[in-house]
């Protein structure tokens, strides 16, 4: 929901818009009176997160020839015709034509602040949806992981741009399925060596007893069962770029072999005293600080040599966001690659998307959005109180953050449980009416996705 209340209110009768607008204001309302539709409309776009309310018998423009003109601006700006017993038939049309709703005098202060209420839920969720597809319109043909406006991810594409076709080698810092492959990709198909292998070795999924020969190749002979000649990965990579992921997990024994081919730019299979000449960049990755004391078992000179240019790539936590644009990206890719429509989103997802710690980065979005591009939205989104569980770290947050999140899921279990209904609500909650709203508003919380 916005921050704010926004309403226009339009009727010709100047002392029903004083006591409107005084009616507005203490219900919490952020109102703006005219006494004709001409006015109104002067003042009024298709990106008003409001809504409109509007007495049907005006002189020049009546309220009904409003909300042809409103539904022209946008047809999904919620209006309100305001009308005698004897305009009943003509505003139930209108409501059948996509009036919101009407309001009969003389009406009950509560019966028209109610109905603003809802109005506003509702417009809010139709421009957060507005706001999705449009991120889905900007989702690029890159891919999605640098998608994104925040200021750390601006700062890493520029400098990938900077340095993909400097011959420079590079370590990259990030979390798990935070897309480290994704930058040494980039970089290797923006440089000039795109026409040329991208050779990936996971440095953690290789066993240690065949990690040098799978590296370093081997002539026949070397050992038993070297029956031919291999060539190895790095020589493989020659003329290209060379990636090696978890660099932190290679055993000793190959760092002291990898140094020297930085070094050198040559390599040395196994059974040979022969060296060939490499035209190799080295593209290295590492999901832990390899200047901490307790890494021990990675050598210092091979981290210095590997460390020419070092790049951090944010995990998703700290650009929030971008959370939108990046999974609206992936929902779309995901509905093209399933041969779905792009779904409409839940309370529930949207909330998760909004809460959510993301411990597993990029790849845990990219993940949620195919199984949500299925139609599988998680059951973990609610626990079995019906209160939705965050399954992030509490110790990431402060205390004021946790109880506002706490309190948030709890009003959001109430809503789903009590269908939306406010006297219900407030009952099982037990708060006042405007304490309710106030929290609604703090917490984003749409009472119309649960039912009335």
């Amino acid at each position: 929901m916005s921050a704010e209340l926004p309403v226009i209110f339009i009727d010709d009768n100047k002392d029903i818009r004083r006591a409107t607008a005084q009616l507005l204001e203490l219900g919490g309302f952020t109102a703006r009176v005219f006494p004709s539709g001409e006015q109104a409309l002067a003042e009024l776009s298709g990106s008003f997160p409001g809504v409109i309310a509007t007495d049907i018998r005006m002189p020049n423009m009546n309220g009904l020839q409003l909300f042809e003109r409103i539904r022209a601006i946008d047809p999904e700006l919620p209006v309100i015709l305001i009308t005698g017993h004897g305009d009943i038939d003509l505003a139930v049309t209108a409501m059948k034509e996509g009036a919101y709703d009407f309001i009969t005098k003389p009406f009950a202060a509560g019966r028209l602040t109610d109905a603003l209420r809802r109005g506003i839920e509702k417009r809010a969720l139709v421009l957060e949806n507005r706001t999705l597809h449009r991120a889905i319109a900007r989702a690029s043909g890159e891919d999605g992981a640098f998608l994104g406006d925040a200021p750390s991810i601006l700062r890493l594409r520029e400098t990938l741009r900077q340095i993909a076709d400097a011959d420079v080698d590079v370590l990259v810092e990030g979390e798990t399925g935070s897309g480290k492959e994704v930058v040494a990709q980039l970089l290797h198909s923006w440089s000039r060596r795109c026409s040329k292998a991208f050779v990936a070795i996971n440095c953690g999924a290789l066993p240690e007893h065949i990690i040098e020969s799978e590296l370093f190749g081997y002539e026949a002979g070397a050992f038993t069962g070297a029956k031919s000649r291999r060539i190895g990965r790095i020589e493989h990579a020659s003329g290209g770029t060379l990636f090696l992921d978890e660099i932190e997990s290679m055993p000793p024994s190959a760092q002291v072999k990898l140094l020297r081919v930085l070094e050198t730019r040559q390599v040395e299979p196994l059974g040979t005293n022969r060296t060939r000449r490499l035209d190799l960049r080295v593209i290295a990755a590492t999901k832990v600080d390899l200047t901490d004391s307790a890494r021990e078992s990675f050598r210092q000179d091979l981290y210095f040599r590997l460390n020419v240019v070092r790049l951090r790539i944010p995990p998703l936590r700290e650009r929030r966001e971008d959370i939108p644009l990046l999974f609206a990206h992936f929902l779309k890719r995901a509905a093209q690659q399933f041969g779905r429509p792009v779904p409409e989103l839940s309370r529930a997802t949207r909330d998760h998307l909004k809460y959510h710690a993301w411990p597993g980065n990029v790849r845990e979005l990219l993940h949620f959005a195919q199984r949500i591009a299925l139609g599988l939205e998680p059951e973990s989104l609610t626990g079995e109180s019906g209160v939705e569980t965050e399954s992030e770290d509490p110790s990431d947050f402060g205390l004021v953050d946790r109880v506002n999140r706490f309190e948030a899921s709890v009003i959001r279990a109430v809503l789903r449980k009590h269908d939306g209904n406010l006297r219900s609500v407030l009952e099982a909650l037990q708060l006042p009416r405007k304490t309710f709203y106030d929290k609604l508003k703090r917490h984003g919380i749409s009472r119309a996705d649960y039912g009335e």
